[in-house]
């Protein structure tokens, strides 16, 4: 186990509903115990990891690629390990043409793990430990968060992200 991040798009009205009630989304996500929301996506422990060779820190970085990992507003709603957090579907367009900007060799050239070990980027063990294989688990991942951010963008949607 451990903490992962999930991503769930959202209609803009949908996000508007749950920024005016933010203790709907449990009800409206898990409805039935029967599995996750619908369309989620998620990005396993790697979410740390990603936002650092995204950004270069650990919770912080310039908008809108800072927004990528993390959201950018709380949401307010507990589904998970604490609160969550959304992108609005304006926000959403624009970290997916932020992320498409990126390419993989970029992000590679930004493993420093002995950076990542001191700033403690989750999970901290294995960055020194495991060294390519810690950057290649984080890499399986970020093609695909680009693929669900372009995706989402197209469709029109925003996202809630939370911890699991």
């Amino acid at each position: 186990m451990g903490i992962s991040y999930v991503y769930v798009p959202v209609s803009a009205s949908t996000l508007k509903l749950l920024q005016e009630d933010p203790e709907s989304a449990e009800a409206l996500f898990y409805p039935d115990d029967d599995g996750g929301p619908e369309g989620e996506f998620d990005v396993d422990k790697a979410w740390h990891g990603l936002h650092y060779l995204l950004t270069g820190t650990a919770d912080g970085g310039e908008p809108p690629i800072a927004w990528a990992i993390l959201g950018d507003e709380e949401l307010g709603a507990d589904l998970g390990m604490g609160g969550s957090n959304f992108l609005t579907p304006e926000q959403v367009r624009e970290v997916a043409a932020a992320l498409a900007d990126f390419t993989e060799d970029e992000l590679r050239q930004n493993f420093n793990p002995e950076q990542m070990q001191a700033f403690g980027i989750y999970p901290d063990i294995i960055w020194m430990r495991d060294g390519q294989d810690a950057l290649d688990y984080v890499m399986h991942h970020f093609r695909p968060l680009v693929e669900f951010y372009a995706q989402t963008a197209a469709r029109g949607e925003g996202l809630v992200i939370y911890a699991t």
